[in-house]
């Protein structure tokens, strides 16, 4: 009976730390620091990426506006590392069809990216999960 429960509960542990296998939902900028710089979320609008198993898009939503789409791509998830290639953006990019490689965490509802952009900038993004 003790290696039963012993087994039941090193199961239930082990589990406990597995990483999603993917990001499916939709998520919302909550903030975060460049360069060791806090950067809060923008007051006059909403900032959102919608997930699904392989795709993402980032949409600005505007009081009385529709959801403008600012980017899109795909992502991979592979241990503790995210990777996402841009295949849209509707600004100049120095990001498009470029693969940047983000540590990503959970903590509660919000998904942690961090990782160093191609212009050499280090990014940590806060993205809370609203559905």
């Amino acid at each position: 009976m003790k290696k039963v429960t012993l087994l039941i509960l090193l199961v239930v542990i082990l589990t406990s730390f597995q990483q999603p296998k993917t990001l499916k939902g939709t998520w919302q900028f909550c903030g975060g620091y460049l360069n060791g710089k806090f950067n809060p979320a923008p007051k006059e609008y909403l900032m959102q990426r919608k997930y699904t198993a392989t795709n993402y898009e980032a949409v600005m939503l505007e009081k009385d506006e529709k959801p403008y789409k600012y980017e899109s791509g795909i992502y991979t998830l592979i241990g503790d590392t995210c990777m996402e290639t841009q295949t849209f953006s509707a600004l100049p990019s120095q990001l498009l069809n470029i693969t940047s490689h983000y540590i990503y965490s959970m903590r509660h509802d919000t998904l942690v990216l961090k990782g160093k952009l191609p212009n050499g900038f280090v990014a940590e993004d806060y993205w809370k999960k609203v559905k």
